[in-house]
């Protein structure tokens, strides 16, 4: 299958997880409560405007996708967990925060950066079922493992695309989506 497809199937599981995070957003409230302390531990640590918040960010963001990448030919069951995870979690918050500001806080707290996280995301996540897919294949089928090493270096281009545009992504949520927040 072409790179292409697996990017429309990577969104597609994303939606999936939004439209999850916004159906179930009544009864899974008490369980991503717990989700969120986490995460609001983590966010609390970061200080706005410091190179060190804008490292944490990148590392914490990159760890995600090549663990997910590395993971992936373990039935692809990473990358749709966290494609089918983030866009849950990006919709119940995106929501919740909505409720208590406004839309157009939550779209400031999420357009600068999310142009190229989301994205970055994505495209490294369709890497990741391209890839683990192929071994998966590569696995059963003996006439596929002339096409796993051709995969891995083609979705490792596609990877690495992805964590450069992270890079950008997190020194934007660093300096500017701040000064938006305010």
């Amino acid at each position: 299958m072409s790179y292409k497809r697996w990017i429309l199937v990577a969104i597609s599981i994303f939606g999936i997880g939004l439209i999850l995070g916004l159906v179930a957003l009544p009864s899974v409230a008490n369980f991503i409560s717990r989700e969120l302390t986490v995460l609001e531990e983590f966010g609390g640590s970061l200080v706005p405007f410091t190179f060190l918040t804008a490292v944490s960010i990148f590392v914490k963001n990159a760890v995600a996708v090549l663990v997910s990448f590395a993971l992936s030919p373990i039935f692809c069951l990473t990358p749709i967990l966290a494609l089918t995870v983030n866009g849950c979690l990006l919709s119940f918050v995106a929501a919740s925060i909505a409720q208590e500001e406004s839309v157009a806080y939550v779209l400031a707290g999420l357009l600068p950066h999310g142009v190229l996280e989301l994205p970055a995301f994505i495209m490294a996540q369709a890497a990741a079922l391209s890839f683990g897919s192929m071994a998966v294949l590569a696995l059963f089928k003996k006439e596929k493992r002339q096409l796993l090493l051709p995969n891995l270096k083609k979705n490792l281009k596609y990877l690495l695309i992805a964590l450069a545009l992270l890079l950008p992504a997190a020194i934007i949520e660093t300096y500017v989506t701040p000064l938006l927040l305010k």
